[in-house]
């Protein structure tokens, strides 16, 4: 299987239906940081997996559109919405980014971990921008490939990684006129297979469309 495989429905159908529970189901912690502050408003929750971001979100009263390339994984999002009470606020699509293109406009596009290669990450994360509302947010976390430990390094090629910085510049146009609030790396403490602490960086992105 190449590394590109992983970005398939078959490939993340399959990873679902052999786990009960693949995530923690807690809300990122960047995300948290980041738009905890925010006035709740519409949010597409990108690469949505099991819902935790888009449940915690809808349960601070925003109207979030869930998508992701995996119909079971999506199908476990409405299953957490519902047990938390906010089905009537998150609603699911499944949407392969490599191929379709980012559905609807909104105040905040939100996206976590998802590492893409560098022949395709500037396109999809402008298509991610093309869907913020004027004076709507846009926010990308990703791993932070100058703050990585050596263990987690081997789940992806190098070119999978970006700064903040390098985002920005990849943007390029598609920023244009924007505010970058922030564009950093940060440090947070995660965890390893074996249950030690591991040491992170996020590479933190928020930039916001002008009105």
């Amino acid at each position: 299987m190449s590394t590109h495989d992983q970005f398939t429905a078959a490939f993340w159908d399959e990873r679902y239906r052999t786990s009960e529970k693949l995530w923690s189901g807690e809300p990122n912690a960047v995300l948290v940081q980041e738009a905890a502050g925010l006035t709740p408003g519409t949010a597409l929750d990108v690469g949505s997996g099991e819902g935790g971001d888009a449940v915690w979100l809808a349960t601070r009263g925003w109207h979030v559109t869930a998508i992701d390339v995996s119909e079971v994984g999506l199908s476990r999002v409405e299953a957490r919405a519902a047990a938390d009470g906010v089905a009537d606020r998150v609603t699911t699509t499944v949407v392969d980014l490599l191929h379709d293109d980012v559905p609807g406009s909104y105040d905040l596009v939100t996206a976590h971990f998802m590492q893409l290669w560098t022949a395709v990450r500037p396109t999809i994360f402008a298509g991610l921008a093309g869907a913020v509302a004027p004076g709507g947010r846009l926010l990308l976390v990703g791993h932070d490939p100058e703050g990585m430990p050596e263990e987690f390094a081997h789940h992806h090629p190098p070119e999978f990684f970006a700064t903040a910085e390098q985002l920005v510049a990849e943007l390029g146009d598609a920023l244009d006129g924007w505010t970058i609030e922030v564009a950093e790396r940060r440090a947070r403490t995660g965890v390893q297979p074996d249950g030690r602490p591991a040491f992170l960086s996020d590479a933190v992105l928020r930039a916001r469309r002008p009105t």
